[in-house]
C-alpha cells in the first residue's frame, strides 16, 4: 500500500509539473485541456494509470451495484433489436460488467445481437473487460469485439453510454455585470503564485472565446430567469460533435444514454452560482480540481437540453427522458427484483443486499433521480417501455 501511495504520489508531481511548463510558456490552460490531462495523460492520467472504478476505485457505476441495472437496460435493448435486429454497441464499457449481465440477460430472453461492440480507447479498461467477458459461455463471448474508434460502417441496433457524457471535458464560464448587458469570461487554470493559494493551482479569467462566449449567451436567451453577477458554471461544446457522430453511426436503432445531470432550466438555475464541477477521490466527493492531480475523477453534470438539441440538429430523434428510477421501473425493475428475492428465499443475508441495491438504484437520495436517461432513434417509432411510466419533456 505504501509504495502505491509513493507511486502515486509521483505521478501526481510529474503531472503537476508538465501541467505548470505548459502554463508558464502558453498561459492558462482551458479547463477542458487541464481536464484531458488529468484523465487521460497517457502516463498519469487518472482513466489511463490506475483504475477508478471500483471499491478501491473513486466511484462506483450502477452496473457495479447490481446487475439488477443491467437486466433492465437488457430488457429494453432486447425490445428495440425486436425491430432493429443488428448489433449493440457500448461505449466506454468500464470493467465490463455491464456488458456481461446485459448478454447474458439477452440470452435468456433469447434475443442476443448478431455482435456486442465495445468502444475503449483504455488498454487497462480493455484487458480486464477481456478477462470479465471471458469469464461467459463462448457462445456470449465469442461474439464481443472491441473498438478503439467509431465502426467503420453504420449500424443497426442499440448503442449504450452509461457515465460517459459527464466525463467529457467542459469549458467554465463567470458572467460579469448586470443581467441583460452581461460580459461572458472565461475561466482558465493558471499556477498558483506566491501566497495565492494553498492549492498548486487557480481559476483565472481570460477572454471567452467566440464559440464559448455565443454558446452562453444562446443559454441566457433560453432560460427563464435571468443569472446574477459573478455566476459561474459550465458547458459541453463537445455534445454537438460528439452526438452527430453517434447519428453518423446509428442508422437504424436507439441510443440510450444514462447519466447525471438535468434539463437546461434546472441545471443553470439562478441559485447554483458555483456551477457543477464535481471531483470523486476514493469515493469521496469534492469540488476541487487542483489537488489529487491526476489521481481524481474529475466531471460536471450533464445539460440533457443540448444533448437533446444536438441530436435534433444531427438527424437524431429524441424518443424519451426520464429519471433512472422511473426507466428501471418501465423496463421491469419490480419483476426482475421480485424473481430474485423468491429465488434467495431463505437466505435473508441476500435478500437483504438485494433490498439494498435496489434502494441505491432507485431512491431519490442515491441514483433513483439524480441519474437520468434519454433514448435518441433514426427510424425507430415503437413505444419504448423504459418510458412508459414517465417521459419528460426537454
Amino acid at each position: 500500500m505504501m509504495r502505491a501511495l509513493a507511486r502515486e504520489a509521483a505521478d501526481d508531481l510529474s503531472l503537476a509539473a508538465r501541467l505548470h511548463a505548459r502554463i508558464a510558456e502558453n498561459g492558462p490552460l482551458t479547463i477542458e485541456a487541464f481536464m484531458q490531462a488529468c484523465l487521460s495523460d497517457a502516463a498519469s492520467g487518472a482513466y489511463t494509470s490506475r483504475q477508478p472504478i471500483g471499491g478501491a476505485g473513486d466511484f462506483v457505476t450502477a452496473p457495479e451495484v447490481s446487475s439488477l441495472f443491467s437486466r433492465c437496460l437488457a430488457r429494453q435493448v432486447a425490445d428495440i433489436l425486436e425491430v432493429t435486429g443488428g448489433d449493440v454497441l457500448e461505449l466506454g464499457a468500464g470493467l465490463g460488467t455491464m456488458a456481461a449481465d446485459v448478454l447474458g440477460e439477452l440470452a435468456a430472453l433469447d434475443r442476443l445481437p448478431e455482435q456486442y461492440f465495445i468502444l475503449e480507447v483504455s488498454a487497462d479498461l480493455a484487458a480486464r473487460q477481456r478477462e470479465r467477458i471471458g469469464a461467459l459461455p463462448p457462445e456470449l463471448g465469442e461474439r464481443v469485439r472491441w473498438l478503439e474508434r467509431w465502426p467503420e460502417r453504420a449500424m443497426h441496433g442499440v448503442v449504450l453510454a452509461n457515465e460517459v457524457l459527464d466525463a467529457m471535458p467542459v469549458s467554465r464560464f463567470v458572467l460579469r455585470g448586470a443581467p441583460g448587458a452581461q460580459q461572458v469570461r472565461a475561466l482558465g487554470v493558471a499556477a498558483a503564485g506566491a501566497g495565492e493559494s494553498h492549492d498548486q493551482f487557480v481559476w483565472r479569467e481570460t477572454e471567452a472565446p467566440p464559440e464559448l462566449a455565443l454558446a452562453v449567451a444562446g443559454i441566457l436567451q433560453a432560460l427563464p430567469e435571468p443569472l446574477p453577477d459573478g455566476y459561474v458554471s459550465e458547458i459541453c461544446l463537445a455534445f454537438q460533435p460528439w452526438v452527430a457522430s453517434l447519428a453518423a453511426q446509428l442508422e437504424h436503432g436507439v441510443a440510450l444514454l444514462i447519466d447525471y445531470g438535468l434539463p437546461r432550466a434546472q441545471l443553470y438555475h439562478p441559485e447554483r452560482t458555483t456551477g457543477t464541477l464535481r471531483c470523486h477521490f476514493r469515493h469521496r466527493a469534492h469540488d476541487d480540481p487542483f489537488v489529487n492531480v491526476g489521481l481524481q475523477d474529475i466531471t460536471a453534470w450533464v445539460d440533457f437540453s443540448r444533448v437533446a438539441e444536438a441530436a435534433d440538429g444531427a438527424g437524431l430523434e429524441p424518443l424519451g427522458f426520464a429519471t433512472q428510477a422511473a426507466f428501471l421501473i418501465g423496463a421491469g425493475m419490480e419483476s426482475l427484483l421480485t424473481t430474485d428475492m423468491q429465488l434467495a428465499d431463505g437466505d435473508p443475508q441476500r435478500q437483504a443486499r438485494l433490498a439494498g441495491e435496489a434502494r441505491r438504484l432507485m431512491l431519490p437520495g442515491e441514483m433513483g433521480e439524480i441519474f437520468k436517461v434519454i433514448a435518441l432513434g433514426r427510424g425507430y417509432h415503437e413505444p419504448l417501455a423504459g418510458f412508459g411510466t414517465q417521459n419528460l419533456r426537454l
